[in-house]
């Protein structure tokens, strides 16, 4: 009776379609989902597949014997790529320091600059312990006498520059490099002839990102002193910063096609790379995995110290500006991805990112002082130098800081190892060793500098977000404080009235009267 029941209803022929429904609204769920995470990651899924196609290329057309001006055409695609990067980097970085030093009151700007520079430094001088621990485990160097640059057929690589002189150039404001030429200045008592080293500087091609840094953050707090008078500069640059962004939104959509031919061309261009690897091989691995214990377990752990989150979900967000590095091996090229993806990817304010992270691009260079302290103690192995404690202590000290002097383009750092070298004493004429295989460790050397510049943002950011939130807390605690004095103030009066009005006691003992009437006719009723 029930089944002829619901089928009267019309309630039978409802039961079998509803699987059939939810499978259906399933099907649609999971498509929804897919479409949703190939929008949202099709960027980094193309430059990843860049990254792979341009492998494969590379090998193709090695086998085709290219002429040198043949290779210089295949290559173009990925040098217009990183042309467009340097070109968006001058005003971006101006552009976007003047905004950010100028939204910050000089209070934020100094208490939030200081945690950077210490940041910088102290993630830069574990980077560089790291360096020289395992250079002393893996000893790349040890047995290794008879690797030579002849061996290899390479050029040596001369530096005529002093340490000195190497951080005073840092403080000129154009790419100012100090060199030094030997001059007669006189005959000896012995009829010998007397030469002196004699300094001169000159201008070098390239970009002073660290001048730009220091001057676009003074500009911006001058224009925060000016006040009313230097708003509309002010909204100037955030409109020119804006704009500049967009062109970096269009840019990135050029990167899986660019990084296709950098990546190729660079396997193309290699000559005898099975002798590099093999020789340098201990090197090789020793630099490449400091950069993993620093990029995958130091930094996201004093990550995860300051903020309590997965830094891992931190990183997944920035998978787009960690393969442009990884091909460009450029700081300063990857920034523009950089900053978008951390805007929009991992929510930190743009305060925070478009100050911090143009100054991280110059200044911090972890995985560049892991690899120059690996090289110079490969050095020292290399040519039967024992180091003592005051040297290896030299080496950590002045890879810390000549890694902020590193410039921000492919090979920068191998110019900074001549600087530890010279400081503790070694000949630098085999740093041609260092840039044969530099090609290679440079990749890993740049994903780990722009992770601790990501990371560092957001370290930044949660610290703000927590001086906000207590601000937040006090201005409340003071307004509800003042809140219940008011109240206080309030009840006094009211108690003093009703002591001192003769109107007012009257009134409350004819309501009291009146209320005792309606009582008695109440109870009355209810007998009734």
């Amino acid at each position: 009776m029930e089944e002829k029941k619901s089928e009267i209803n019309g309630h039978a022929g409802h039961k079998n379609p509803l699987p059939a429904v939810s499978t259906k609204s399933e099907k649609n769920s999971f498509k929804d989902r897919f479409m949703v995470f190939l929008k949202r990651n099709l960027l980094v899924l193309l430059t990843v597949s860049g990254v792979l196609v341009g492998v494969g290329l590379g090998m193709m057309v090695r086998n085709m014997n290219l002429s040198r001006a043949q290779m210089t055409y295949f290559a173009f695609p990925g040098e217009m790529l990183l042309r467009m990067l340097k070109m968006i980097i001058l005003p971006l970085v101006v552009c976007s320091l003047i905004s950010g030093a100028a939204s910050l009151d000089t209070r934020s700007l100094g208490k939030l600059g200081g945690i950077a520079v210490s940041y910088f430094l102290v993630t830069t001088l574990i980077a560089s312990s790291i360096g020289v621990a395992l250079a002393f485990i893996i000893k790349p160097g040890v047995g290794a006498g008879a690797l030579n640059t002849n061996n290899l057929g390479l050029e040596g690589v001369s530096s005529n520059r002093e340490t000195a002189d190497s951080f005073l150039d840092l403080a000129r404001y154009h790419l100012y490099v100090t060199d030094y030429k030997t001059i007669l200045v006189g005959n000896g008592t012995n009829g010998t002839l007397n030469y002196q080293k004699v300094p001169y500087g000159a201008d070098a091609d390239g970009m002073n990102i660290l001048g730009l840094v220091l001057f676009a953050m003074v500009f911006g707090v001058a224009l925060r002193k000016l006040g009313a008078e230097g708003e509309e500069l002010i909204r100037f640059f955030n409109a020119f910063n804006e704009a500049t962004m967009v062109l970096v939104s269009w840019i990135m959509w050029y990167v899986p096609f660019g990084i296709m031919f950098l990546v190729g061309s660079k396997i193309v261009e290699m000559e005898d790379v099975v002798l590099l690897v093999t020789s340098l091989g201990k090197y090789i691995f020793a630099s490449i995995l400091g950069h993993i214990i620093h990029g995958g377990i130091v930094l996201p752990l004093i990550y995860f110290g300051f903020t309590r989150a997965n830094p891992f979900s931190f990183l997944s967000g920035l998978i787009t500006p960690f393969t442009t590095a990884f091909a460009t091996c450029s700081s300063s090229a990857t920034l523009p991805t950089m900053m978008k993806c951390v805007e929009e990817n991992n929510g930190v304010d743009k305060r925070i990112s478009r100050f911090i992270l143009p100054i991280g691009a110059t200044v911090n260079m972890d995985g560049a002082a892991i690899f120059q302290c690996v090289a110079a103690v490969f050095i020292a192995q290399l040519n039967n130098v024992e180091l003592n404690a005051g040297q290896i202590f030299t080496i950590l000290v002045t890879a810390t800081a000549s890694s902020v002097g590193a410039a921000g383009i492919p090979a920068g750092g191998i110019i900074t190892i001549a600087i530890i070298l010279e400081a503790i004493g070694l000949p630098t004429h085999d740093l041609s060793l260092m840039l044969a295989v530099d090609w290679i460790v440079d990749r890993t050397t740049t994903v780990v500098n722009v992770e601790g510049d990501a990371l560092g943002a957001g370290i930044l950011h949660h610290i703000n977000e927590q001086e906000m939130k207590k601000q937040r807390q006090q201005e409340q605690h003071q307004e509800e404080q003042e809140l219940e004095e008011v109240k206080v103030e309030v009840v006094a009066n009211v108690k003093a009235e009703e002591e001192t009005s003769p109107l007012v006691t009257c009134q409350n003992q004819g309501d009291s009267s009146s209320r005792e009437t309606l009582d008695d006719k109440d109870g009355v009723e209810s007998v009734l």
